[in-house]
């Protein structure tokens, strides 16, 4: 049942023609393993702040959205789990925040050039304050039919500034937050007949109109976009946490098939919005600075990573008059996936995200002697390497995304070149990965790329595939800027059982009484 191939370090780095054959793990090592998850709610002191809070960070590079030359992409999350249907506000950026996106030196960590996003307030820009209505009756009543028209009566702007070498320029103002999906008969263009979300644009002219009307052009030649989108992370969390549920390790009674991937896990994601920001960079613009990669050596390119800071000072008095004050105060930030979440100690989780990558040696054990590791050899009898793990410093410090620039444009998921295990599954562009831990795009698996790297370094002599059964988003990305998925809709979202006919829930290829058997015992679960 078992298959095991030995792959030296070299011909790992050299898999760009052709996947590289996947090992097996036991099953022990593959069930403790999935505790790790992306940083959604990190650390304690940032759980409590959801406007603040980091959920994930995409960078690679790409084509600019109108074709006109190649762009590093920058996206990234923040209010994780965001209900598509929490009206009358639906979820806003906080004007107390500063949203910023970090271009480093991807061996220090240190920052050389940073975009700040700055928001208009959450509680001004109505066009009538006589209703309990955000969207959809502003001075007029129906359907929003462009941002910003007179239906949609809350409207957020935002200011874009770019900073290198201490001197600050505008990238530009007054740009439109695009819309929430409050529905099929407020926001129509987002959705079908049936009021869900169409997402899966191949082109920039297939987006939806909101979404198009959102991307807007910086004075300096980049792109931007803030507003809801589909929470494009995946993974069993809520398997995970009931204490390792047996759906994560195989959902068919055939260990045979892969352990943990054979599908049919629970995307706890699934259906939940998030906002985001984004920008692209003309490649142009940016430094080409040198460093290692972990698995293909000496290359050029950036590094990356989001933050979030708030005020020095609150002040709140009577009633609805709060006042905020002081220097900025980072009170969250992201590079890596996983890492602050599944890695560092409770000791210094809320330490981590005050402090900014240039200090990351600091952290340097949590990687190098993972105890997840440790864990996992302790209860399952496993023997993972859990000291001197050269190759996990080498991924996460300092905590940053390195991109490589010089690769061109990468495969974007829907695109038939990518995989999203990126160069263990054959899928590399420039003779790197072209997906994480090179830069990270929108797809990749990075679960099941943690683990097996956690199950099979540092030698990686031979490569133990692990994951968590949940294989894709549970909704097709854009393949254009913004690239994440449309957000989902407030009245009919994925958290809603699909119609009956619609699934061949026991995959024969045939949809018949036994599928609607399997689907009325899962709904009856679920209800």
């Amino acid at each position: 049942m078992t298959r095991r191939l030995s792959v030296s370090l070299a011909m790992l780095a050299m898999c760009a023609g052709g996947a590289v054959s996947l090992t097996q793990a036991s099953s022990g090592s593959l069930t403790t393993a999935l505790k790790l998850m992306s940083s959604h709610n990190d650390a304690p002191l940032i759980k409590q702040d959801a406007g603040a809070n980091l959920t994930d960070v995409y960078a690679f590079v790409s084509d600019r959205y109108d074709g006109s030359g190649p762009v590093l992409t920058v996206i990234a999350n923040v209010h994780p789990f965001s209900e598509p249907g929490d009206g009358p506000h639906f979820e806003r950026f906080a004007s107390d925040a500063l949203y910023s996106l970090h271009i480093t030196n991807p061996t220090t960590g240190e920052t050389v050039i940073r975009y700040d996003f700055a928001f208009s307030p959450e509680d001004e820009g109505y066009k009538n304050e006589n209703t309990i209505l955000s969207y959809g009756l502003g001075t007029e009543a129906g359907p929003i039919m462009d941002i910003g028209d007179a239906r949609q009566n809350f409207t957020q702007t935002y200011a874009v500034t770019r900073t290198e070498g201490g001197q600050a320029s505008s990238v530009g103002e007054g740009y439109l937050v695009n819309i929430p999906n409050v529905g099929k008969n407020v926001t129509p263009f987002y959705n079908d007949e049936d009021g869900r979300a169409v997402s899966g644009a191949t082109t920039f002219a297939e987006l939806d109109r909101y979404t198009r009307q959102a991307v807007q052009d910086g004075s300096g030649g980049e792109a931007v976009f803030a507003g809801p989108r589909d929470d494009g992370f995946f993974a069993d969390v809520p398997g995970v946490f009931d204490l390792l549920n047996i759906r994560i390790l195989d959902n068919d009674n055939d260990l045979s098939d892969g352990l943990g991937q054979d599908g049919r896990g629970v995307d706890g994601f699934k259906g939940f919005n998030v906002l985001t920001y984004a920008v692209q960079i003309p490649l142009a613009d940016l430094p080409a600075l040198p460093y290692q990669d972990p698995f293909f050596g000496a290359q050029t390119g950036v590094g990356v990573y989001a933050s979030v800071s708030r005020r020095e000072v609150t002040i709140r008095n009577a009633g609805d008059d709060v006042v905020h004050t002081g220097d900025w105060v980072q009170v969250n930030r992201l590079g890596n996936p996983l890492f602050n979440e599944a890695l560092v100690a409770y000791a210094d989780k809320d330490r981590y995200n005050a402090t900014e990558p240039t200090g990351d040696s600091q952290y340097a054990h949590y990687a190098s002697d993972p105890e997840l590791a440790t864990l996992i050899n302790l209860v399952f009898g496993t023997a993972f390497a859990t000291t001197d793990r050269a190759d996990l410093v080498a991924v996460f410090i300092p905590d940053v995304l390195r991109v490589c620039t010089t690769t061109g444009p990468v495969p974007v998921a829907g695109d038939p070149a990518f995989h999203r295990l990126g160069f263990i599954g054959g899928d590399t562009t420039g003779g790197v990965s072209s997906g994480w831990p090179n830069g990270r795009r929108l797809g990749d698996d990075v679960i099941d790329i943690a683990l097996t790297a956690i199950a099979s370094g540092p030698s990686y002599q031979s490569i133990t595939v692990v994951g968590d059964n949940v294989p894709q988003n549970d909704t097709d990305y854009n393949m254009v800027f913004p690239y994440s998925a449309t957000p989902h809709s407030g009245t009919l979202n994925r958290k809603d059982p699909p119609k009956l006919l619609q699934a061949d829930f026991n995959d024969d290829g045939v949809i018949n009484s036994l599928d609607i058997i399997l689907f009325l015992n899962a709904w009856n679960s679920e209800r």
